[in-house]
């Protein structure tokens, strides 16, 4: 085998390894979202949606709701720097951010009362800021986890672009999380609809599956579907 061939071969299998994973956490994520917006009639992890709706609330006059929904926006944040934060000092990336994505959906299916819902809520909308953290690209392909839309939107380019000539198919990944979101969320609304509450367990069983799964992913790998960490040398002397 040439190096050429091999090297080919290395890629690919980084590649595939990496949309396996992404549509796992896609599928996640879909399952979540359908869940929490049964359970609470807001989206976790949909923040164009929260944002639309948090600006008709504006104007509408309720206030509490678009307040309620600016908060989980301002949690969402949150989540994906927690996530970042936790996938940067961490030496497994994606399975500790997984775990704490578990964990958080556990905590979250343990508030059965009705006056702990909107705790319930944030709680889900954190996890799902986190779990972006997993994966940030693939082979240099920006990739969405817990939305679609930018995924979509990157197909739709890469269609026209191919109608003017382009042959180059890389686009063709954005279906990707878009398949697993679909399919996932089609599964949480079975859930939400026959469990009620008790679906968050499962979503956090399926959670932490994932995360052991990424068990077999070798370190450097891992390491590869995430962004560096670019520190200015200022700040590097001062952490020495």
């Amino acid at each position: 085998m040439t190096r050429q061939r091999r090297r080919r071969l290395i890629k690919t299998r980084r590649r595939v390894t990496g949309l396996l994973l992404v549509a796992s956490i896609a599928f996640l994520a879909g399952m979540t979202d359908a869940v929490g917006l049964m359970l609470t009639g807001n989206f976790v992890s949909f923040m164009t949606g929260n944002t639309t709706r948090a600006a008709i609330a504006f104007g509408t006059g309720d206030f509490g709701h678009a307040l309620v929904l600016l908060a989980a926006i301002v949690t969402f944040i949150a989540g994906n720097a927690l996530g970042i934060v936790v996938a940067h000092l961490a030496d497994r990336r994606a399975f500790v951010v997984l775990v704490c994505v578990s964990v958080l959906l556990a905590a979250a299916a343990s508030l059965g009362l009705p006056s702990l819902l909107l705790v319930q809520f944030y709680l889900v909308v954190l996890a799902m800021g986190m779990v972006n953290a997993t994966v940030e690209h693939i082979e240099g392909l920006p990739i969405g986890l817990t939305y679609v839309t930018g995924a979509l939107s990157r197909f739709g380019r890469g269609i026209g672009r191919f109608l003017l000539g382009d042959r180059d198919f890389a686009w063709t990944v954005q279906i990707v999380p878009w398949s697993g979101m679909i399919s996932g969320a089609v599964i949480g609304a079975v859930l939400a609809h026959s469990l009620g509450a008790g679906a968050l367990w499962l979503v956090s069983i399926v959670a932490f599956l994932l995360a052991l799964v990424t068990l077999l992913i070798p370190r450097p790998l891992q390491h590869r579907f995430n962004q560096r960490l670019m520190i200015s040398s200022s700040m590097a002397r001062r952490t020495k």
